[in-house]
């Protein structure tokens, strides 16, 4: 799995031009699930998402993390995420998960995500747009292929 998060003192994501989801301090996650992707890479993420210190103590450094700062999640499918543009001016998808593997991983990231802090969703497979202010700007990629 791959994760692109940005902290941000705002979000919310649309559907139809409709608000969808709304979060204040907290971290947009964008998450991409490939075939080989499982509840371990689920595991790994969820924790090291809740737990990184990216967000300013006191003093402005960053000593605290998501928990601390009692901060919410929007958590979005981004399948995008694992193209591959070595070939040509088009990308290939062919890594990213198929609906009927990436839909019961990515429902299981938001379950595992909601034990720990307040997590809103995007819609899996619709057109959405997201409008958030960036803090920091932080943005962060994590991939559960190179925990180790």
């Amino acid at each position: 799995m791959k994760v692109v998060l940005q902290r941000v003192s705002e979000a919310q994501l649309l559907v139809n031009d409709e608000q969808y989801s709304v979060i204040g301090i907290g971290l947009v996650i964008l998450l991409g699930i490939e075939e080989s992707d499982g509840i371990e890479d689920i595991n790994w993420l969820v924790k090291k998402i809740v737990n990184m210190r990216i967000f300013a103590d006191k003093e402005g450094k960053m000593n605290l993390s998501l928990l601390d700062v009692e901060g919410e999640l929007l958590v979005v499918s981004q399948f995008t995420l694992h193209a591959s543009t070595k070939k040509g001016n088009r990308p290939s998808f062919i890594k990213a998960a198929k609906p009927a593997i990436a839909i019961p991983l990515y429902e299981e990231f938001i379950k595992r995500s909601k034990i720990h802090c307040t997590t809103k969703t995007g819609v899996f497979g619709a057109d959405m747009k997201i409008e958030l202010i960036n803090d920091g700007p932080v943005t962060i990629i994590l991939d559960s292929q190179n925990r180790v």
